[in-house]
């Protein structure tokens, strides 16, 4: 083999090096000899999972199933560890594993009938070493868990419950009743049951019936030995989805606290920071696990959306969520296609693109550079099946909703290749130095304009919605279309701040350099007044203190623009995020920016504009934009009317 030929490795991947090269076979052959001579490896450790945790002596007599310590304490005695270290090593010159099968009924993803390493991986969260957090860990039950996620607000460090302590007056009058095992029980319900019907429905990420069935409030010393379709959840996740619940729930205990806290609630944000712990202690962000998969890419969004706090968005789940999806090898087509659970395949594609797009979407407006690359995968998209679809679960999606389900991730994806490739060029030093090239800015201009002839009367606001304008129909045909809308505001700041490089400057390059400008000025002052519309429809029925962070980005940015500009349309932004504060306090803040810009504006003239201002007419009203009213979009009573979108 010559020097860079591509190698194989045990693992089963390839890589070049140029230097490299194989032993010849008679060193192979010495070394072959050297092995006989080295020591015998050391007995194995046959203690079952639990003995092991423990480091007790694990007994098992002749003739029976369990060891004597399993026996005695009514647990399953179990050898997963043991199974997963002889697997591994018989295993591992596998290129990867194959024929990977589910049983719908073994968790809340599906555990995989396949070699035991890849049952550590997919299969029960609580096999193994079982790590604890102040006194919580994977066996603890869900009474115990509640016990102390809501502990008094002063026992954040300890996680130690404190009966009847003065500090639950923090989180209002009737705080005090969390004191009680059954309030608590009937409080997570509640906040289980606010998570299904708002969260849930933007982000299917669980089996609402599944979750419940598990949930398990009855208070035991430990979980009992119980069916697989009854196997307990991960207390991380119990923590996530309870967490979730608190920013929406309307529970007489966190409408006290809110009414005491400025309209804002401690115990939620007190119980995001401890899931957040949690999930760190019982190491979510570190073990390739769908489990662990489903819990990152929802803490994530729960959290502050803001990178300027030190608690905000610094996309450190979303990147554990990924980091979890590429060590289980969904971004291979190969491996998705041997999970043979639907639901559990269901899940991990969901997952997939979730992450995916979010990636590309929050590397551009944050500045960041992507993860994931468009050669990272292979992955297919949701595809129709109109002969066995209806007639197997007549429940399921139809195939002419799939293939709008296609149709949607066809053309998310399409935009966040576009997001990607524009975050890739802004993250270079180069960037920062020089400006953004001249040719990078007309490629996103046409790549752009292409997205929105192909994609947006499909996926955006329709022209006409017969159907009533609901919670989830309304902000998923608005936040869709505000995707695409808020990616011309975004450049518009790019440029503004980097600048466009012109390598050849000539006068017929300056010519193009300020034409582009102009161009993207107009594209985003649109894209912002149309935000504002649409966002504005979303406010006026209550809908975005129920949004899970899908409408915030569109509205801070359109709302900046339009307050540097002056443009009254600002107050629509402005009222969205006040709204938005409900569950996200940190919007409060960014409404009250917007403001302050607006007030400058309206003394001075557009302002705060760098290397775009040459695209700044004094009175934006020079473009003639349409300014865009709620009326504009629906008739008052929250119904969609007519084709108002505005020719860019």
């Amino acid at each position: 083999m010559q020097n860079g030929d591509h190698v194989r490795t045990d693992s089963g991947h390839s890589f070049s090096h140029p230097g490299l090269v194989l032993p010849t076979q008679s060193v192979q052959n010495q070394i072959h000899e050297l092995a006989k001579t080295l020591p015998p490896p050391r007995k194995q450790n046959t203690a079952c999972d639990a003995c092991r945790s423990r480091k007790v002596k694990c007994n098992r007599l002749p003739g029976q199933d369990k060891c004597q310590h399993c026996l005695s304490k009514n647990y399953p005695c179990t050898h997963f560890v043991q199974q997963a270290t002889s697997e591994k090593k018989r295993s591992a010159a596998a290129r990867r594993p194959r024929n990977i099968s589910t049983s719908s009924s073994s968790s809340p993803i599906g555990e995989h009938n396949s070699p035991p390493w890849v049952k550590a991986a997919f299969g029960p969260w609580n096999s193994g070493r079982l790590p604890s957090y102040g006194g919580l860990n994977m066996q603890s039950t869900t009474p115990t868990l509640l016990h102390h996620l809501l502990a008094p607000p002063e026992s954040d460090s300890t996680f130690i419950f404190k009966s009847r302590s003065p500090g639950y007056a923090t989180w209002g009058d009737m705080a005090s009743k969390l004191e009680d095992e059954a309030f608590r029980a009937e409080f997570a319900l509640d906040l289980v049951e606010v998570y299904f019907q708002i969260v849930h429905t933007r982000l299917p990420l669980l089996n609402p019936l599944q979750f419940r069935a598990r949930l398990n409030l009855q208070a035991t010393q430990q979980r009992p030995a119980i069916a697989k379709q009854d196997e307990p959840l991960h207390p991380a996740l119990i923590a996530t989805v309870l967490a979730w619940g608190a920013k929406f729930s309307e529970h007489p205990l966190l409408v006290a606290d809110r009414e005491r806290n400025g309209g804002q609630s401690l115990l939620a944000r007190s119980l995001i920071e401890r899931t957040r712990e949690l999930a760190e202690s019982l190491k979510v962000h570190r073990i390739p696990n769908p489990h662990h998969v489903v819990i990152s890419l929802l803490i994530e969004p729960l959290q502050c959306q803001d990178p300027r706090h030190d608690n905000g968005f610094h996309g450190f789940w979303l990147t554990s969520g990924i980091r979890n999806l590429l060590g289980l090898q969904i971004n291979h087509k190969s491996v998705m296609a041997d999970i043979k659970d639907p639901e559990a395949r269901g899940t991990m594609i969901f997952a997939w693109w979730m992450a995916c797009l979010s990636d590309a979407f929050s590397s551009f407006y944050y500045r960041r550079k992507p993860m994931l690359d468009d050669d990272d995968y292979d992955i297919d998209f949701y595809t129709a099946d109109q002969n066995t679809q209806e007639a197997t679960d007549p429940t399921a999606p139809s195939p002419r909703e799939q293939l709008e389900f296609l149709g949607y991730y066809r053309a998310a994806h399409a935009l966040a290749r576009i997001s990607r490739t524009i975050a890739r060029q802004l993250w270079r030093p180069s960037t920062d130095q020089d400006g953004i090239p001249l040719d990078s800015v007309l490629s996103y201009i046409l790549d752009l304009s292409k997205w929105r002839d192909a994609h947006l009367s499909k996926v955006g606001v329709p022209p006409n919605l017969e159907a009533n304008w609901d919670f989830v129909s309304a902000v998923s045909a608005c936040a869709s279309d505000a995707q695409y809308h808020v990616t011309w505001v975004a450049l518009f700041f790019a440029m503004d701040e980097f600048g466009i490089r012109d390598d050849a400057f000539t006068p017929s390059s300056i010519n193009q350099v300020e034409t582009a400008k102009r161009k993207v000025m107009e594209e985003a002052l649109q894209a912002s007044l149309r935000i504002a519309a649409l966002a504005g429809v979303l406010t006026s029925n209550g809908y975005l203190k129920l949004d899970p962070a899908v409408m915030h980005v569109s509205c801070i940015n359109a709302g900046n623009l339009l307050a540097r500009l002056g443009r009254p349309e600002v107050s629509q932004c402005i009222k969205a995020l006040e709204q938005y504060s409900y569950a996200y306090e940190e919007t409060k803040e960014h409404a009250r920016d917007i403001s302050r810009e607006y007030e400058v504006a309206l003394q001075k003239g557009p302002n705060n504009f760098h290397e775009m201002a040459s695209a700044i007419i004094p009175s934006a009203r020079a473009f003639h934009a349409e300014a865009m009213s709620v009326d504009a979009i629906t008739n008052g009573n929250g119904k969609h009317h007519g084709n108002t979108y505005m020719s860019i």
